[in-house]
């Protein structure tokens, strides 16, 4: 019934991946099941046989899914099935994605589906690293056509080791961490995170990832011949007419190269220049002399994007007017919103982000319910992206992917600077709005973040910056560009997007995207290095505004006191069914959590003022207390016996304050001195080693009386006797 067909890609280090096909997924143009140990994904591809109607891109949806059945777990929620793609599923999608699509021709616009669903999870083997390798198995064994294969890999640095697709438990000691994608030639799509490490050691942790992938691209080779699938389907998505793309060279090339060079820095100014030599062009035709405007649009594109980076390559100027490595003028502000626990204003050219820093407890600590992870997060951001930024008018629907993975750039650019759990006690949550966008939004994310956590008082390690390269390239004459601080317009007329984040001391985080064959490494080399300059030039303005963290939380901000308790003094803080610890968050005002860490017991205590921590933490230190002989405590009679009264000396702890321990002279009644409810001091003059129990004394904190003098007796009397 089944026809399968097997390739084992063996690694080297006795591990291999199985690629295998025939069997599930039958009726997709292209199915693959990959396995690794005991992780299984299947990937599935489809594509539509003909292209919709005036669809000149490439409509490409890659979903990533995994199935909670693959760890033997049930979804969370109500309704206890998978719903709405996580973060994590999403960031993986768009890395599949982003790998993939410059590898379908240009003209190629069929609707294309590529699914990888995680089936088996093996816990200690990251699936992420293994999805692009399935989805493009997946289209190297079917009939659409792709220019591939390709793979991606992850690479880490542990040990100053280089691994390549390190298990989840290495990968918490590695200081390099990045996600790379390529062909068996090119390098296309790189992300990540690293520990401050230099430009030449990521460039060697690429060479690692590359040389890996090479061996997976020649697998996927073989397999597809295997399978008998290295003819692809047949395709015309594109009507063209060679005679109108004469003319609009002809008549538009020269107008648009002299718009581009005197341009402004103001891109909708720029845009209406441009689209006035298109307009004009349209006015030579009517109803009676009608033409394609789509097409006229389309090839005008190319000529645009043409113009555009001649001007670069033969004049050196960029759009905007400025040269190749300048970076447009740059404003930071900070505390500039009164009411919020730290807030930053960072602009940079027609790029602007509003970040702001929220400060909270355990309780607003980010819940991870994924397949494969489950805990909490400390420290997250988010990024939002209005349509207004671009001056767009419709309404915001939503979250977008787009709007996950630049926050999650950025998450990842100041994770590793962010202080740790014991320097800092609080949830923190940053949040960057773009107020307007020209380019690298995500860049200014954060460095508005670095200005508003210094300005919030949160101890970060150190100030970090980002900036995003670009990079313009001539097959024929082999002139290259990079460009500094890209434009949106040069993001998508030029061959790369390289975006690069760190501090001084080294790169933090990193994304790539690469748009063109044979991109060097004496390219990238360049690229990392003009980023450097960049990245200082930033810093050194951003240090200009605030160059260090504030010594002190805003007067508004929440406050944190921690502190240790033995682990069997839990119970006794929380009281039976929550009572104690409700009582003491009621009268006071504060948020008390308590966990049990490591054989010890954590105490958070949060409130809004001085005050309320105060009155909090001297009511847990009295409930926690450890009495000793020889304390003095402040009590209260809570009942009056015939021997003595018992005083409550801390809560819920009594002890006995016999009747001749009252006072210094005999009393005939405990009442003579004592009353119900009377505060009184006393000290601990003894606990019982077996029961615990407490002997108090109050005389002894009282002056002693002197001793009675002898009575003298007469001499004459003596001595009459």
């Amino acid at each position: 019934m089944f026809t399968v067909k097997e390739k084992i890609i063996d690694l080297g280090d006795g591990r291999t991946i199985t690629l295998e096909t025939g069997k599930m997924a039958r009726q997709a143009d292209g199915s693959v099941l990959l396995k690794m140990g005991k992780t299984m994904l299947l990937a599935t591809v489809v594509s539509a046989t003909k292209a919709k109607e005036d669809t000149d891109f490439m409509p490409l949806s890659v979903e990533y899914k995994e199935k909670y059945a693959s760890s033997g777990r049930f979804p969370g929620g109500f309704m206890k099935r998978e719903a709405r793609a996580s973060d994590y599923e999403i960031l993986v999608s768009r890395m599949v994605d982003r790998a993939l699509r410059p590898l379908f021709p240009d003209d190629f616009h069929a609707e294309t589906f590529v699914t990888i669903n995680l089936i088996s999870a093996d816990m200690d083997i990251i699936p992420d690293a293994l999805a692009g390798l399935a989805a493009s198995a997946a289209l190297a064994v079917s009939d659409v056509p792709f220019n591939g294969p390709m793979s991606e890999v992850r690479v880490a640095r542990i040990n100053n080791k280089f691994i390549v697709n390190p298990t989840a438990t290495q990968l918490k000691e590695a200081d390099i961490d990045l996600m790379v994608g390529a062909t068996y030639d090119n390098i296309l799509m790189v992300e990540g995170e690293m520990k401050e490490v230099s430009e030449e050691e990521m460039l060697e942790a690429l060479k690692v990832a590359h040389d890996t992938i090479k061996i997976h691209c020649k697998a996927q080779m073989e397999f597809a011949q295997e399978v008998g699938k290295t003819v692809k389907r047949e395709y015309c998505h594109e009507v063209n007419d060679e005679d109108l793309r004469k003319k609009i060279w002809a008549e538009t090339y020269d107008k648009c190269y002299q718009a581009a060079k005197s341009s402004t820095a103001d891109k909708h100014k720029r845009i209406e220049t441009f689209e006035s030599i298109v307009s004009e062009f349209l006015g030579q035709y009517n109803q009676e002399n009608p033409v394609n405007e789509t097409l006229v649009k389309k090839y005008y594109r190319d000529v645009l994007k043409e113009a555009s980076r001649r001007l670069v390559l033969d004049d050196n100027i960029r759009l905007d007017g400025r040269k190749p490595e300048e970076i447009r003028p740059i404003v930071c502000e900070i505390d500039i919103l009164p009411t919020t626990h730290g807030s930053a204003l960072f602009t940079r050219g027609e790029t602007q982000s509003l970040t702001t820093v929220t400060l909270g407890t355990k309780l607003d600590e980010k819940i991870i319910d994924d397949v494969l992870n489950k805990g909490s997060e400390k420290f997250t951001l988010h990024y939002n992206f209005p349509p207004f930024a671009t001056g767009e008018a419709k309404a915001s629907r939503g979250l977008s992917r787009r709007e996950i993975g630049h926050g999650n750039l950025a998450h990842r650019a100041l994770k590793n600077m962010m202080p740790s759990d014991d320097e800092n006690p609080y949830a923190i949550r940053v949040v960057s709005d773009i107020l307007e966008s020209n380019g690298s939004s995500s860049m200014a994310t954060v460095c508005a973040g670095t200005l508003a956590l210094m300005d919030a008082g949160i101890k970060l390690k150190k100030p970090v910056s980002g900036i995003a390269m670009g990079l313009i390239t001539d097959k024929e004459t082999k002139k290259y560009a990079v460009l500094s601080d890209i434009l949106g317009d040069e993001d998508h007329l030029g061959d790369m997007d390289f975006k690069v984040t760190g501090t001084r001391d080294g790169i933090t985080a990193t994304q790539m995207d690469i748009k063109v064959e044979g991109l060097s490494f004496e390219i990238l080399t360049k690229a990392l290095n003009q980023a450097k300059v960049g990245r200082m030039h930033i810093l050194d303005i951003m240090t200009q505004v605030i160059a260090e963290p504030r010594a002190e939380l805003k007067p508004h901000a929440p406050r944190i006191e921690m502190l240790t308790i033995p682990k069997e003094l839990i119970g006794a803080l929380i009281g039976p069914g929550g009572k104690v610890i409700q009582e003491i968050q009621r009268t006071t005002g504060a948020t008390i959590i308590v966990e049990e860490v490591d054989g010890h017991g954590d105490v958070n205590i949060f409130g809004k003022n001085a005050e309320i921590i105060t009155a909090a933490l001297d009511w847990v230190k009295k409930i926690v207390t450890v009495p000793e002989i020889g304390q003095v405590y402040k009590g209260k009679v809570k009942t009056i016996v015939q021997f003595g009264a018992f005083v409550e000396i801390l809560p819920n702890k009594d002890g006995l304050l016999h009747i001749s321990e009252i006072e210094w002279k005999k009393i005939a009644k405990v009442e003579d001195v004592l009353k119900e409810g009377q505060e009184v001091e006393v000290k601990i003059i003894d606990i019982d080693p077996k029961t615990g129990k407490i002997k108090l004394s109050r005389k002894e904190l009282l002056p002693r009386p002197p001793r009675p003098e002898p009575e003298k007796k007469d001499p004459e009397q003596i001595q009459n006797n």
